[in-house]
């Protein structure tokens, strides 16, 4: 299995402090039971970070041309007609997509076409399942030109998400396949996409990141 790049230095350093804690718990607990409890909940911490960066390696195969596939592994929270201010400047239809610590947490693109707008904000670190997440959390908005239309991500840290990590960049291409970023231990994605989108996927059902389409866009703005 993958591991993500942002995953490395936290994988290589945590073995260290996990040791560092148990050789005197071994030395100074006794008896052996405690020790063993201690040693095995440390593998328990280990194994769960090891499996939050895994990173599966995938390719969309579907249409791509006004397609708009999920950037995310985790459940669909929100399916609802808002304001989107910040890029867009008009109405849209947010979707969002929650991701538990279980999850995959890399972030792909979730269409084909060009950044042209990414900004970081500094905010909170409300749950990110509360609707006020998308304007008060610490959050990343990237805008997406792909095929005559435009569509807004957003990705909002959590209570535990204490960093957010962008890779896309003004000017540069996006492509489904490649990741847009990382979102560490849990939050959510906020896709905004035209209020004339079809949407493919319903409330509460489970997707996967550059796998699973959510929506697919009206092709009277093709060029």
């Amino acid at each position: 299995m993958k591991i993500h790049r942002e995953g490395t230095n936290i994988l290589i350093l945590l073995p260290i402090v996990l040791a560092a804690l148990n050789v005197p718990v071994w030395l100074f607990m006794p008896p052996v039971v405690l020790p063993t409890i201690f040693t095995t909940l440390s593998a328990v911490v280990y194994i769960f970070v090891f499996n939050f960066f895994r990173c599966p390696k995938r390719r969309y195969r579907g249409e791509r041309r006004d397609m708009v596939v999920s950037s995310v592994d985790g459940k669909v929270v929100a399916i609802e007609k808002v304001y989107e201010g910040e890029y867009l400047k008009s109405e849209a239809i947010m979707l969002s997509v929650f991701m538990s610590p279980l999850n995959v947490h890399a972030n792909w693109y979730p269409v084909d076409g060009t950044v042209e707008y990414v900004r970081h904000h500094r905010g909170r670190f409300l749950s990110a399942y509360l609707p006020k997440a998308s304007t008060e959390n610490e959050r990343s908005t990237i805008g997406i030109e792909t095929y005559g239309h435009r569509i807004t991500v957003r990705q909002i840290a959590g209570a535990m998400a204490r960093r957010i990590v962008t890779y896309a960049r003004r000017g540069t291409h996006a492509n489904i396949d490649d990741h847009l970023g990382f979102i560490k231990f849990g939050s959510r994605v906020d896709l905004y996409l035209p209020t004339d989108a079809e949407i493919l996927v319903d409330m509460k059902q489970i997707v996967r990141g550059g796998v699973t389409p959510v929506a697919r866009l009206t092709s009277k703005q093709k060029k």
